[in-house]
């Protein structure tokens, strides 16, 4: 008596065909992870100056304002993986503020709502205080509301 596995093929046609479906299923799990990755988790984001100097990359100076350990590094390390260039980090005077701030440095705010966007900052939340003596584009004041924004949701950021 012979027995039979009724799911084992011996068709060699039915194998290949088997291994293309699988193949394609694999195809299509892969470009679903990528198109919601691209545009729901991590959404693309403008790095370029806006206006006059556009082409070049907005700086950025980060000030952990909150007293969280590590905020700044985390923001930073956020910022420089999606392309944006941080040439600064420091604590800022006190540890009190409430909500993180995008703080436009030279007079374009659209570089500041670029950054704000990036970090799921609100446009409420985008000032603007022209100053000389910052060489910057963009400051970001990190607030007490970091565990809201998407660095400190980020994996594998430090």
């Amino acid at each position: 008596m012979k027995k039979s596995f009724p799911f084992l093929r011996t068709n060699p046609r039915t194998i290949i065909l088997d291994g293309v479906i699988l193949l394609l299923f694999a195809l299509v799990l892969y470009l679903s992870y990528e198109l919601i990755m691209r545009h729901f988790v991590r959404p693309p984001v403008q790095t370029e100056r806006a206006g006059e100097e556009s082409g070049e990359v907005i700086q950025i100076d980060v000030l952990n304002a909150c007293g969280i350990d590590g905020a700044a590094s985390r923001m930073t390390s956020y910022l420089r993986s999606r392309g944006y260039d941080v040439v600064e980090m420091r604590n800022y005077k006190t540890f009190d503020i409430e909500e993180s701030l995008v703080i436009d440095r030279i007079g374009n705010l659209d570089n500041a709502r670029r950054v704000a966007y990036a970090l799921g900052i609100g446009k409420e939340n985008v000032i603007q205080q022209i100053s000389e003596d910052y060489y910057v584009d963009v400051s970001v004041l990190i607030g007490k509301d970091f565990g809201q924004l998407k660095p400190s949701q980020e994996r594998g950021t430090h």
